[in-house]
């Protein structure tokens, strides 16, 4: 269910929102790569939740474009 809510939030944010948002995730997913290489991540399994809500960001960003065309 958490994720239906996160998936309707990404909906109704504006384009440029979900730009935004892709590159804070993008960010995100580099900052935890790195502190997994140096050992210092302490829930691996953030990075496997972070690497799903950019696909899902990418999935509304390429619905809207389809319908905007």
């Amino acid at each position: 269910m958490k994720t239906n809510k996160y998936v309707e939030d990404l909906r109704s944010k504006s384009a440029t929102e979900l730009a935004q948002e892709l590159v804070a995730a993008k960010k995100e997913l580099f900052n935890l790569r790195f502190q997994n290489a140096t050992n210092q991540l302490q829930n691996t399994a953030r990075i496997k939740e972070v690497r799903k809500n950019i696909a899902r960001i990418q999935t509304v960003i390429t619905a809207k474009n389809k319908n905007v065309e």
